[in-house]
């Protein structure tokens, strides 16, 4: 007597279709069989003419399944779709370009500064060497900080940058008093924020905040007296700039034209002593002798009281030191 044959089912999904789950009923002789491939079952599932065999694939448990693979003989398959190769961009020609990458990637935008650290690394460091500052600490008279040795150094080697060739020695250098970076009055922090002012008088640096809520003609740190015009603003705005900027070269001019009238009275001193039948007095040593010294053995030390014995010969002149 033979047994009934028992049928076996096999359960297609189609996540990528949208279609509902189709059964598959198979005889215990078909799902033997080694011919009964994936393929097979294609045309038992009845799909749209649309679809080819080149965008379709089996997985079973999450596998790939080939066409040409045999069919097991129950579990779950799932019918899924294969996706176009590229970028998805339809087969564009300018998104395969080279040169789009090389637009895109070769030429970076440079990094932007933090305007932060760019206002408190102008506040911080020294103006030349770009170090953090540490006494000694000048000022010029722009109100441009500096370490003091490396801005020495850069005016006996004459490597003195552009933008600061209105420092000219050492009477343009202004110490200064910075050895916290903060307002000695009111705490507030020396980073940019708030504006800050040298007393050129004293080197002391306050905040201008301290200045404006105590009227005073003196220092706030010291109590020494000065003056409007000794008053430096440090790191100032441009227009800030400009007036510190005229301000110098008014101050330089005052000191010229009192460099060209001192001169100016000795000479008027010298020719009214010409006028009146004088001559001036040649300064020699032995007038300041001192008290218990011998004139001649004094004399004798300097030069300029001492009479040259060399004479001209016929074979040679000789330079007489009274006459250099």
């Amino acid at each position: 007597m033979e047994t009934p044959q028992k049928r076996l089912q096999l359960f297609v999904q189609f996540p990528d279709l949208n279609l509902p789950t189709r059964t598959i009923t198979l005889t215990p002789s078909s799902s033997s069989s080694p011919s009964l491939t994936a393929l097979h079952l294609l045309p038992l599932l009845n799909l749209p003419q649309t679809l080819t065999l080149e965008n379709l694939y089996f997985t079973v448990n999450g596998k790939s399944l080939p066409l040409s693979s045999p069919v097991p003989s129950n579990g779950t398959l799932s019918l899924r779709l294969r996706l176009p190769g590229g970028g998805g961009d339809g087969g564009a020609t300018g998104a395969e370009s080279r040169d789009c990458y090389l637009n895109m990637y070769a030429s970076k935008k440079p990094d932007k500064a933090d305007p932060n650290e760019a206002r408190i690394s102008r506040w911080t460091t020294c103006a030349l060497s770009a170090e953090p500052l540490s006494p000694p600490v000048v000022l010029d008279r722009l109100g441009n900080l500096f370490n003091k040795e490396p801005l020495v150094e850069a005016l006996l080697h004459k490597r003195l940058p552009k933008q600061f060739c209105h420092i000219k020695g050492l009477k343009d250098m202004i110490p200064v008093h910075l050895d916290k970076l903060e307002c000695p009055v009111t705490g507030l922090e020396f980073n940019g924020k708030y504006g800050f002012l040298a007393i050129r008088t004293c080197g002391h640096v306050v905040s201008a905040k301290a200045l404006k809520e105590v009227k005073s003609d003196s220092c706030l740190v010291c109590h020494k007296g000065f003056e409007e015009g000794d008053k430096i603003v440090i790191n100032g705005s441009e227009e800030e700039v400009a007036a510190l900027r005229e301000r110098m070269e008014e101050e330089r001019g005052k000191a010229r034209e009192r460099k060209d009238k001192k001169k100016h009275a000795v000479c008027e001193e010298e020719k009214v002593v010409e006028e009146n039948g004088g001559r001036k007095k040649r300064f020699k040593a032995v007038n300041v002798a001192p008290a218990n010294a011998t004139k001649a053995v004094y004399a004798s030390i300097f030069t300029s009281s001492k009479k040259s014995d060399f004479k001209e010969t016929y074979s040679c002149r000789s330079l007489p030191l009274g006459r250099n």
